[in-house]
């Protein structure tokens, strides 16, 4: 790896310990509440929702409206794993969280396979009807509670935890977007025909993308089951798929940073907005509104939020200084030898009375 990757990466971890640390002090010192707290674990639950869908809609460039539902499938895998097996603590979680995804990305390589040779706006009505169709079949059955849904579901609320899965979360879909199979899935996003004219296998990276994302839906699902305690098909609706695909719309379809920021953003701002009582959500639709008509692109756009590029700035600047300092350093080397020698060189008439 080139020592200014090594650079970038190391200065990622240190911004991420220092953001931990500060939230960590704070929480110690009381100035983080237990309200503030819980929303601090939505924010890195809606992180990975936004950023997983990021993958299928921004990166792949196909509309899909029923991530809630592999979000359903994870949520409740964890829950009956959690309740049944009664593996507690962080690793039973952590296995839950696993079995949780494994389960979704199961499901969507299921649907991913016929399902993505549609386009556009059949594809997002196919999507939504999945939804609907897993949460009906959540009401059904006996052992997911039927319409009752699922209580009494051990939970997990350590925020050290959760951060720590939303980062690693985050940084696993971003590496393989970043790499040579993410660059393919772009290519398709692109242009469909010519990515395929090139050689690239079309059905299996847009499977590929569609299950990665399934996979981190569950696992958010998940997440949240532990963090609640109770979940029911109600929480897993067509209005939770549309809330998510907002995040990566107005976050910029294809810019991880920007799904990451819409997400915080849009968790923290609807509870801010609390003390206008009724017209809370109507505030918070107008807000999104007016960002949208002034920023159609999303707040990032594609583009992604770099340190290596600040970095890059700063090295530019002061090794630009450095060079004008050398240069000058040079001029006024040059300007003193010429003194010298003037001095140390006798003149012609000198030379002439001398002979």
């Amino acid at each position: 790896m080139p020592r200014e990757k090594r650079i970038i990466y190391l200065t990622n971890l240190v911004l991420l310990i220092i953001l931990f640390a500060i939230l960590t002090i704070l929480e110690a010192a009381g100035i983080l509440t237990g309200y503030a707290m819980t929303i601090l674990r939505l924010v890195t639950i809606n992180v990975i929702l936004a950023t997983s869908l990021n993958i299928t809609v921004g990166n792949l460039g196909q509309i899909t409206l029923g991530h809630a539902g592999f979000m359903s499938i994870g949520a409740y895998t964890a829950a009956l794993f959690a309740k049944n097996v009664g593996l507690s603590g962080t690793g039973g979680y952590l296995v839950g969280l696993l079995l949780a995804g494994l389960c979704a990305g199961i499901f969507g390589i299921a649907i991913g396979v016929p399902v993505l040779r549609l386009h556009g706006d059949y594809l997002a009505i196919v999507t939504l009807a999945f939804g609907e169709i897993i949460r009906v079949l959540i009401e059904y059955f006996d052992f997911t509670g039927g319409a009752q849904g699922l209580n009494g579901i051990p939970r997990m609320q350590n925020f050290s935890v959760m951060f720590v899965v939303a980062v690693v979360s985050v940084t696993l879909m971003y590496s393989v977007m970043t790499s040579r199979h993410g660059r393919a899935i772009l290519s398709i996003r692109e242009d469909e025909i010519a990515a395929q004219s090139s050689g690239i296998n079309v059905t299996f990276y847009k499977t590929m993308a569609f299950t990665l994302s399934s996979f981190f839906a569950g696992v958010a699902g998940a997440m949240q089951a532990a963090n609640i305690g109770t979940i029911g098909a109600g929480d897993f609706g067509y209005n939770r798929s549309f809330d998510i695909l907002v995040m990566v719309v107005l976050g910029g379809m294809g810019s991880f940073t920007g799904a990451i920021l819409s997400a915080t953003v849009l968790t923290i701002l609807p509870e801010m907005l609390r003390g206008f009582s009724d017209y809370r959500m109507i505030v918070y639709s107008l807000l999104l509104i007016i960002i949208m008509i002034f920023r159609p692109e999303g707040l990032l756009g594609r583009k992604e939020f770099h340190i290596s590029k600040i970095m890059q700035s700063l090295k530019k600047k002061f090794g630009k200084d450095k060079l004008v300092t050398a240069d000058l350093g040079q001029d006024i080397d040059k300007a003193e030898l010429n003194d010298r020698n003037q001095i140390n060189t006798p003149d012609d008439s000198s030379k002439g009375r001398g002979a």
